[in-house]
């Protein structure tokens, strides 16, 4: 039976993976803040809730080590992170580390903290969420784009530093979808920037984002996880594919200048 280790799974697509692979037969390490409140996954066999917070360094290592000293785990999906909206200009100094450290450090750090014993091994493979925010632009998002772009550049990165070593490494780059990642996700407001922020909504809400079930973005998360494919970045969601598909075909020199146009800028 193999396992995996999932971060950010008390809700969301972290739930939904969950549920899905343990629907496949797989063992579940499912993490989260505060697992004593889950009333669904904890129902479930061959599911283990451990307490994780990706800001607590000294929970990382403990959870960690807690998982690995009892079951063989396969698969780390970093998963927790939340959004951000707002100009810069309108964020606090708190706002703006605390996206970097939860989005971005977290990740790094819960990967660190695997990799000896990946190696160990001599297998595992690390799945990460990133967003089609970390391929392409969009206004008034600028800290949560950041982090998501350095996911997808350090995890290319990483892929030289654990190829020797059997160690895989995959991101997966959602579209909308449909979570609490609006009730969780913190927005900034500036009123200079206030008309953008309204036409931002009217663009997506026309179509451009498509908010997908969650369900279906963990079959993206199942297939990177078990496609044994030498492949990155996994696009998962209409909106994403969609949008992908035209920052490649355009370019992306002419992708910002279509996505200016949209904005009336």
């Amino acid at each position: 039976m193999k396992t995996i280790f999932i971060t950010g799974a008390s809700a969301g697509l972290g739930k939904a993976t969950a549920k899905l692979f343990h629907s496949k037969g797989w063992r579940v390490i499912a993490t989260m803040r505060n697992p004593e409140k889950e009333t669904e996954l904890n129902k479930l066999s061959n599911v283990i809730l451990l307490p994780l917070d990706v800001n607590n360094l000294e929970q990382i290592n403990k959870t960690v080590q807690a998982a690995i000293d009892f079951i063989t785990v396969d698969v780390v999906f970093n998963n927790a992170g939340y959004g951000l909206v707002g100009a810069l200009e309108a964020y606090s100094d708190e706002q703006m580390v605390q996206q970097i450290e939860t989005n971005l450090t977290g990740v790094l750090r819960v990967a660190k903290a695997f990799i000896p014993y990946f190696k160990a091994q001599k297998h595992g493979l690390f799945i990460t969420t990133t967003s089609i925010c970390g391929l392409t632009s969009n206004p008034l998002s600028s800290v949560y784009n950041a982090t998501k772009w350095a996911l997808e550049g350090w995890s290319e990165c990483m892929h030289y530093e654990l190829a020797p070593f059997n160690i895989g490494i995959k991101t997966v780059a959602p579209g909308g979808i449909k979570s609490n990642y609006m009730n969780v996700m913190q927005v900034a407001s500036h009123k200079d920037y206030e008309p953008l922020m309204a036409k931002m909504g009217e663009v997506f809400s026309n179509g451009m984002l498509v908010f997908t079930d969650p369900e279906i973005i963990a079959q993206t998360v199942y297939e990177a996880a078990t496609d044994g494919k030498n492949k990155l970045t996994y696009i998962a969601g209409e909106d994403a594919e969609r949008m992908m598909s035209e920052r490649k075909n355009s370019g992306p020199e002419a992708f910002r200048i279509s996505m200016a146009k949209r904005m009336q800028l």
